[in-house]
């Protein structure tokens, strides 16, 4: 669970500071790994932050929160009701599309579900650094899913969960992996992104510029092998980190 929760005494008033991050806390992961944070005075998101803390601290027993996503009590099923209401609209013949990035892929519960998203006609876009069980492209069973791993200057550690949602999208950053220990054994927290802009950069400078990477990408075939792509004649290269740092500025 990467979250820091800020009590500060103001003019008007007490005020909660939250920060909520995909990465680690520390200085020297920071300078190598690729991350994602959000920074936050609203009540609701500082609420739920506190509740964590009171949680790990034993107060608050039968936690309930109003945004956050958290494991090992809610995390997992709230999850594979996002990706049942994907499939509920796939079947409605509405347009539906998962984008998950993540560090790795082991869950077989949630594979499945994938597998069965994919046979509903779900498009679905896994950006999985490290091990992934799920084999994609597999006739009848996950025909609708690509799973690609980038290998760059920068280790790949975000997570991000985006639903289409019937055109009205929702995006989802945090902690935990599709895993067994970050899903039952450990305290992790995924968090909404609900500011429209927001949710456009982290779909079209994020998710998409990787999706489109062919400098440093592998995408994984049906038979467990990684294919390293390369741009076709006439194409243009896209290195995501590199197009992502030419578009920082400088601190």
């Amino acid at each position: 669970c990467k979250l820091a929760l800020v009590v500060r005494r103001e003019d008007d008033g007490l005020r909660r500071y939250v920060h909520m991050s995909t990465g680690n806390y520390n200085a020297t992961t920071a300078r190598i790994y690729t991350d994602i944070g959000l920074l936050s005075s609203r009540p609701d998101l500082g609420a739920d932050a506190t509740e964590i803390f009171n949680r790990l601290t034993g107060y608050a027993p039968a936690a309930r929160y109003s945004k956050l996503m958290v494991a090992p009590e809610h995390l997992r099923a709230q999850l594979r009701t996002l990706i049942a209401r994907e499939i509920e609209h796939a079947r409605q013949g509405h347009p539906a599309r998962l984008i998950f990035k993540m560090n790795a892929l082991v869950d077989s519960k949630f594979i499945q579900q994938l597998y069965e998203a994919s046979r509903a006609g779900v498009k679905i876009d896994l950006l999985v650094r490290g091990i992934c069980c799920l084999r994609p492209g597999v006739p009848g069973v996950s025909d609708n899913i690509r799973v690609t791993s980038i290998v760059g200057r920068f280790l790949e550690h975000s997570r991000v969960y985006y639903f289409h949602n019937n055109d009205c999208p929702e995006v989802y950053v945090g902690s935990a992996d599709l895993m067994p220990r970050n899903l039952d054994r450990r305290v992790e927290t995924i968090f909404p992104v609900e500011d429209d802009a927001l949710k456009e950069r982290i779909l079209n400078e994020i998710l998409q510029i990787q999706i489109e990477d062919n400098l440093r990408t592998r995408e994984l075939q049906p038979d467990g092998s990684y294919r390293r792509l390369r741009p076709k004649d006439g194409e243009k290269g896209i290195d995501s980190q590199i197009w992502l740092l030419e578009r920082t500025p400088a601190s």
